[in-house]
């Protein structure tokens, strides 16, 4: 008997787009951990001291039965203060979030207008959505209008615009303001994604969204797996926002919730990013240093492209570069555009100028 599956791997491999789980090993220039908070001494000691206390290491359940313990409540008010919104979710995953927002907040007969570069998560969400979508080109805040435009005279009902802050892929910035004033000119909401945002831009770390943070028609999602180096996402926005999604959004109400010690670690991280901001300080000086060596047309923050072009081009310089030490993966199609292959260099507190440098001289 023929195994499908395998056929579909052996085309995968043949067309170069197989991926395979490898080993972390090698000098991090890979990770999202910019703040190198997965590995600091205050956050572990606070959460070995709340297992010794007898913290639960489940939650039991979902929020709304048994498993809504303090410690998500005690998250969510610390947060919604932190960034200024007037209330907070927190969810296990940025993935179940950017689900959780995008199908239940926009509502059939409603239009969402998204960024053509919008990653992955975000993109599952708005094709199981009730609404229809509509992308427009990449940071073209004209062609974002003019999609609105489009959906109001075809009779749209409520229309959400979806952008990240900082881009995954190509490291460039969302010109956040221009984008509110066409939601607020339109009557629109605007939804951020602030994965690659939260706890390294913005006033004090809190992202780009901040100065705008506490508006009825924006809502926030700040994933906690990358710059606060813990698992989850916080999702802020109003309270009555934050109480249809308790009542309304299937991801949330069937699914277990985060564990009290995830809760509080995010929490603690989120202390960090007050408390430490030579954290952050030290990590622009190590994003400035990475552009003087690898200037980039597109990237202005810690994630800078290096542009190869073929799938297998990009596969094959990740592989030296890894075998000499250096932990730098390749992406490939379909997560960017065809002929766009690239190794993604991220700048994070787990290497020195002196590591920068060393990949400088090896990828020349």
């Amino acid at each position: 008997m023929t195994n499908p599956f395998q056929e579909k791997l052996t085309t995968l491999s043949q067309l170069e787009k197989r991926r395979e789980l490898i080993p972390i090993k090698g000098i991090d220039f890979s990770s999202n951990d910019y703040l190198g908070l997965a590995h600091h001494d205050g956050i572990r000691q606070c959460l070995m001291d709340a297992l010794a206390d007898g913290m639960a290491l489940g939650s039991g359940g979902s929020r709304l039965l048994r498993g809504n313990h303090p410690e998500h409540e005690n998250l969510e008010s610390f947060a919604a203060e932190f960034f200024g919104a007037e209330a907070a979710l927190y969810m296990a995953t940025g993935y179940l979030a950017n689900v959780c927002v995008f199908t239940t907040l926009p509502q059939r007969g409603d239009v969402i207008i998204v960024d053509e570069l919008e990653h992955a998560s975000a993109k599952e969400g708005i094709h199981a959505s009730l609404a229809k979508s509509i992308k427009f080109a990449h940071n073209d805040v004209q062609a974002c209008e003019d999609a609105i435009k489009r959906a109001r005279a075809n009779g749209a009902k409520d229309i959400w615009i979806a952008v990240e802050s900082v881009y995954s892929m190509d490291g460039d910035v969302a010109p956040l303001d221009e984008l509110l004033e066409i939601a607020d000119r339109h009557g629109a909401y605007l939804i951020v994604d602030e994965a690659h945002a939260t706890g390294v831009h913005g006033p004090g770390g809190k992202g780009l969204a901040a100065v705008f943070e506490g508006r009825e028609n924006l809502i926030v999602v700040h994933t906690c797996g990358k710059a606060l180096g813990q698992a989850g996402a916080i999702v802020t926005c109003t309270t009555v926002m934050k109480d249809y999604i308790i009542n309304a959004a299937r991801s949330f109400i069937y699914t277990t919730a985060p564990t009290p010690l995830s809760a509080l670690a995010v929490q603690k991280a989120l202390e960090v990013v007050r408390d430490e901001p030579e954290r952050r300080e030290q990590l622009h000086a190590l994003i400035q240093h990475a552009h003087q060596k690898f200037p980039s047309d597109i990237s202005t923050t810690q994630i800078i492209p290096l542009m190869v072009g073929e799938d297998g081009a990009a596969f094959a310089l990740a592989k030296q570069l890894q075998a000499k030490g250096f932990d730098i993966r390749a992406i490939r199609t379909p997560t960017v555009p065809k002929g766009s292959a690239r190794l993604r260099l991220s700048v994070t507190l787990n290497v020195t100028t002196d590591d920068i440098d060393a990949l400088a001289s090896a990828y020349e």
